[in-house]
């Protein structure tokens, strides 16, 4: 049970277990813009969390089900702004 929006263990170990696909972001220049992203791909069904970091332009993104559609993600990110995105080497 969570009081008061924090975070119980359980919630911890959902977000640590999963697959995580990572994004390689451009057109981000504060920690700002990295919030928006995170939110933006928070939005995407089948996503459980999103940490962009603006110094590395990675964002690190756990989902679900590894089928899903890579071009959600993209399409996410560009909705955030001015942003560009793809699949991480």
């Amino acid at each position: 049970m969570k009081l008061f929006g924090g975070k119980n263990k359980k919630d911890e170990k959902e977000r640590e277990t999963g697959l995580q696909l990572v994004l390689q972001i451009e057109g981000m220049h504060c920690s700002s813009c990295g919030l928006l992203i995170d939110d933006e791909l928070e939005e995407v069904p089948g996503v459980r969390s999103a940490s962009t970091d603006v110094r590395s332009g990675r964002s690190v993104v756990r989902v679900e089900d590894a089928d899903l559609d890579t071009d959600l993600l993209i399409k996410a990110v560009q909705g955030a702004g001015d942003y560009q995105a793809r699949l991480a080497d």
